[in-house]
C-alpha cells in the first residue's frame, strides 16, 4: 500500500474515532481537532501504533461532518429497512456510515468503489463481517443517490 493512501486509511479511522468522541462527549471541535493532531494520529496509545495519518484529509472528514449531519443522517436513514432508525444504529456504526456518506457526497476526487472499501476497511476493525456487509450495502445504496 503506497504511503499517501495509508495515511488516508489512518485519516479515515481516526474521523471515525474523533467524531465518535464528539458524539459522546461534545467536545469542542478546534480543541477536538487539537487533541487527535497532537496526541492521537500517528501516535503510540497503549502499547498500539498508529499509522500517521494526512492531517488535512483527517480535518476536512471531520469538518465536513459535523457541517452536514442533517443532509447525511437523512440519506442513511432513507437507506436502512422501514423497521431500523438512526438512534438505533451503534454510535461507531453510525460514525462509519457518516464519514463514508461525506465522502461520497463531498469527494468527487475520491473513486467512489475506493470510498466505501475503505468504510468497509474501519467496519471490520470494530465488527464481525456481518456489520461490514451492512456499511457496505449501505453506503453502495447512498453512492446511487449521490453520484452519477
Amino acid at each position: 500500500m503506497k504511503a499517501k493512501s495509508k495515511a488516508r486509511s489512518a485519516a479515515r479511522l481516526a474521523a471515525v474515532q474523533a467524531l465518535y468522541q464528539y458524539a459522546m462527549e461534545e467536545t469542542p471541535l478546534p480543541r477536538l481537532l487539537d487533541e487527535f493532531h497532537r496526541h492521537r494520529l500517528g501516535a503510540e496509545i497503549e502499547g498500539d501504533q498508529y499509522a500517521e495519518a494526512e492531517q488535512a484529509f483527517f480535518d476536512s472528514v471531520v469538518e465536513g461532518v459535523i457541517a452536514r449531519y442533517e443532509e447525511i443522517d437523512v440519506l442513511i436513514e432513507g437507506k436502512l429497512s422501514e423497521t431500523w432508525s438512526i438512534e438505533r444504529l451503534d454510535k461507531t456504526m453510525l460514525q462509519i456510515l457518516r464519514c463514508g456518506t461525506w465522502e461520497l457526497l463531498a469527494r468527487a476526487d475520491v473513486p467512489t468503489a475506493a470510498a466505501i472499501s475503505e468504510y468497509v476497511d474501519v467496519a471490520h476493525a470494530f465488527f464481525d463481517k456481518r456489520e461490514a456487509k451492512f456499511v457496505n450495502a449501505v453506503l453502495d445504496a447512498v453512492a446511487k443517490d449521490v453520484r452519477s
